[in-house]
């Protein structure tokens, strides 16, 4: 790899040099404050994916240095920076090492920007591999809640299932193609008559149950909520944001390489679609606590995003980009929530540990409130908008029967989104079981509701910053 490559990668480079000095340091001078360390490596990975330009458009064939993969590695760091300001003094309550902590977290984010920017399927598969490894360690990071290691028993479990899924699904493709290079390998995929190959067709199969596991799509979602459940709730926010968005940031330069080869996985993209919102819709329906809530509706929130891919083109492609990033806001808000909200025994995850809390700590609740409208999708949060783009791409790109059943499933998640408002703005409680929140925290949960209203009214120069930045 030549110094021009290596320049290309530099945020890639701060985020993994980083993270190792970190773990490195943290062993000989251990301390909390690694985590804002942390804050601060991820905050310069993101200047530097914004304000470097790079030398090269790709690296060895395996990641593109585009301003497409640019933003997401931007993004993603951003992302893990908020998620570690969340975890500061929730660190301090539970009694978690910060430079461990903190310097895994940055390892995800290198791998989420990673596999954001993979141009070959060896490239997209350590970048996927990257952060799931890092993502076993973090949900059971909290070595004495045995709720913290099923869930990353669990997970791990499915991860390495799906791993093997992925890898056996490239050796197929691979075989049929000859390349694992994205524009060669599926050129390469078809047959002379036209379609795809059997044994492409197969090496897909193989690839889709291995992205079903990673993003929670039905039928391989049954891993979702005790993991959710159990893992610590920035780490979650992480989880549910990052790991998801980054795959579907990388599925849409993978399907544009596939070209009309896409036709042939319509039907399945199809199912899999609606089968995510139907079942997740059921699932969330009869929740009463709100982790399991928030993950069985993010099935549903996947189910909207693979709708966006099957739809494709511009249209299709902007909209799900659009949905992903509204949908990652409005987790990231709900969860930091519950991380400020967290006690030293416990989270507050049932409802009933909710009930009154409008009244005590009315700025956070209010918070919770406006990203759970902003999820169900209420004016003029950004989510209605977001809402609006997958439907209006899905209805005129041909595929009314989803657009249908999303339209549905939205007006169904209005019942378990607004459950727990309604119990926030209950009966007043006695609040002293619950702490109350920091700065750090404070200051990401007003710019998630910033973020959810401003974006809400004015999407414009979002959009048109996706549409500019669409491969």
């Amino acid at each position: 790899m030549s110094l021009l490559e290596l320049q290309a990668l530099l945020p890639q480079i701060i985020l993994a040099l980083g993270a190792t000095a970190v773990l490195m340091l943290g062993a000989w001078y251990p301390s909390r404050k690694w985590i804002l360390v942390g804050v601060g490596i991820a905050l310069l990975a993101a200047l530097s994916a914004g304000l470097v330009p790079p030398a090269v458009n790709e690296v060895a064939n395996l990641y593109s240095t585009g301003h497409y993969a640019r933003f997401f590695v931007m993004l993603w760091s951003l992302l893990c920076a908020f998620c570690l300001l969340l975890s500061l003094r929730y660190a301090e309550i539970h009694d978690l090492p910060g430079s461990e902590y903190s310097a895994l977290v940055l390892f995800a984010a290198c791998g989420m920007g990673l596999l954001s920017a993979a141009t070959s399927l060896i490239g997209l598969f350590l970048g996927l591999e990257a952060f799931t490894l890092v993502l076993y360690i973090l949900i059971a990071f909290k070595r004495e809640d045995l709720r913290g290691a099923e869930a990353g028993l669990k997970y791990l479990v499915m991860g390495a299932v799906a791993t093997g899924f992925l890898a056996f699904g490239i050796a197929l493709i691979y075989a049929a193609s000859g390349s694992f290079h994205l524009p060669e390998a599926f050129s390469g995929l078809q047959q002379a008559a036209g379609g795809m190959r059997a044994i492409g067709l197969v090496g897909w199969a193989l690839m889709l149950v291995a992205i079903g596991f990673k993003v929670s799509l039905v039928p391989f979602h049954l891993w979702t909520p005790d993991v959710y459940q159990g893992a610590p709730a920035p780490v979650t926010a992480l989880l549910a944001t990052g790991s998801k968005g980054a795959v579907f940031a990388a599925l849409v330069p993978l399907f544009t390489a596939l070209g009309p080869l896409k036709s042939d996985l319509d039907l399945i993209l199809w199912v899999l679609a609606a089968l995510s919102m139907l079942v997740g819709t059921f699932a969330a329906l009869p929740q009463r606590n709100l982790k399991r809530m928030l993950a069985y509706s993010s099935v549903v929130h996947m189910g909207y995003l693979l709708t966006g891919l099957l739809v494709g083109g511009f249209a299709g492609h902007r909209a799900l980009l659009f949905y992903l990033i509204a949908y990652a806001v409005a987790t990231l808000g709900a969860f930091g929530v519950l991380s400020s909200f967290s006690r030293v025994d416990d989270e507050p995850q049932e409802y009933a540990d909710f009930r009154g809390l409008g009244y005590l700590h009315p700025r956070r609740s209010s918070v919770l409130a406006a990203c759970l409208l902003s999820l169900a999708g209420i004016p003029p949060l950004v989510g209605f908008f977001a809402k609006f783009g997958i439907f209006a791409a899905a209805l005129k790109g041909g595929y009314p029967g989803l657009a249908l059943i999303g339209i549905l499933t939205a007006l169904a998640s209005l019942y378990y989104y607004l459950s727990p408002i309604v119990v926030l703005f209950m009966q007043q409680r006695d609040a002293r079981q619950l702490r109350r929140g920091g700065r750090y925290e404070f200051f990401v949960l007003a710019c998630c509701f910033a973020a959810l209203l401003l974006i809400g009214i004015y999407p414009a120069p979002l959009l048109n910053l996706l549409g500019n930045l669409l491969p």
